[in-house]
């Protein structure tokens, strides 16, 4: 069977989920979770995703994004395999790391809608059985989700990826001490008000269009007239030329090729380098591997593209640069290193 085609169109949301290969645990540790985040970060990075919402359990996680770019599959095939390489690399094994297909269900994102899919994966941890209400509990008490892990955090506290104002205010909050703490409340008398198993989960319409989702299957979760407006954006895409210049067109936005382009020549504008000085230069030269590195970060160009075009002799060798940069960072001349700070700093 073919697979469904992934609509992207600026500034899409989504529900995003994936399961470990055989439903095992994608996160056997703390430390695993942390590896995720800031991985979640980096392409949040590199792509200008905005995180609305996130749960990590054991052998799966949920994401709410919010993509300003049409780039949900170059930043998700970025984000799974870089994981799964870092997971792979940290507890010594190798092969696939999650299951089938990530789901990505695509979202009206504004108001009841926006406000029930928030809850339902917040409130995962309670369905679950992580956070026992009863016993007294709250939902700040586990800590891998956007409740613990950012909305209820002050802003200087959390990452700047996560849209913790915008999910704050959907509920009528403000993101001060007052309303970060009556949104908590809220979501803990909701816990305790609904039956474990079908906590955040909303009530189905008997008459609702099949094609929905109910958060856990189906393609859409919006009303009826916001579907047939992504049906007829999936009709264009379908219609369009599906040779590979035409998909790329669609990837190559501000944080893609583009960017990446525009990265490397004012890169090397401060660094004071040529073109043809590339290919004289050691693979290992600092000012090439900072500029790689700031690509990197920042874009979704591959590391074949990086040893392309800045002359780092193999894409193996401009990832060994790029970490070794990473962990020492080495004197740079003074305008290169004012570049790199300012495109690191760039929102």
């Amino acid at each position: 069977m073919a697979r469904s085609i992934r609509i992207q169109y600026p500034g899409a949301f989504y529900h995003v989920m994936a399961r470990g290969n055989r439903r095992e645990a994608i996160y056997r540790d703390d430390d695993d979770r942390r590896f995720f985040l800031k991985t979640l970060g980096e392409a949040c990075g590199q792509t200008g995703w905005r995180v609305h919402a996130w749960v990590l359990m054991s052998n799966h996680y949920h994401l709410v994004l919010e993509t300003p770019e049409p780039n949900l599959v170059a930043g998700m095939q970025w984000l799974q395999n870089t994981y799964t390489r870092r997971f792979n690399t940290r507890h010594h094994l190798w092969g696939r790391l999650f299951g089938d297909r990530y789901k990505a269900v695509i979202v009206e994102g504004a108001g009841y809608y926006y406000e029930t899919l928030l809850d339902y994966v917040q409130l995962n941890p309670v369905r679950a059985g992580l956070i026992k209400v009863l016993a007294g509990q709250s939902v700040l008490d586990y800590s891998w989700s956007s409740v613990a892990g950012g909305h209820a955090l002050a802003p200087r506290q959390r990452p700047g990826w996560l849209a913790s104002k915008e999910a704050l205010a959907a509920f009528g909050f403000a993101d001060s001490v007052a309303g970060r703490r009556r949104w908590v409340e809220r979501l803990d008398k909701r816990a305790e008000s609904e039956e474990r198993e079908r906590c955040g989960v909303p009530t189905a319409e008997a008459d609702r269009d099949a094609r929905c989702s109910d958060l856990r299957r189906g393609w859409y979760w919006g009303s009826e007239a916001f579907a047939e407006r992504i049906l007829q954006w999936g009709d264009k895409l379908l219609r369009q030329p599906r040779h590979r210049s035409a998909k790329a067109s669609l990837e190559k936005r501000a944080h893609g090729e583009q960017e990446a382009r525009r990265l490397l020549s004012t890169g090397l504008a401060a660094a004071g380098l040529g073109a043809a000085e590339l290919a004289r230069l050691p693979g290992s030269d600092a000012r090439k591997v900072a500029i790689a590195s700031v690509i990197w970060e920042r874009t979704t160009v591959s590391l074949s593209w990086l040893a392309t075009e800045l002359n780092l002799r193999s894409p193996a060798n401009a990832s060994q640069q790029i970490r070794r940069h990473r962990r020492e960072p080495p004197p740079l001349p003074k305008p290169l290193r004012r570049w790199v700070d300012l495109s690191k700093n760039v929102a």
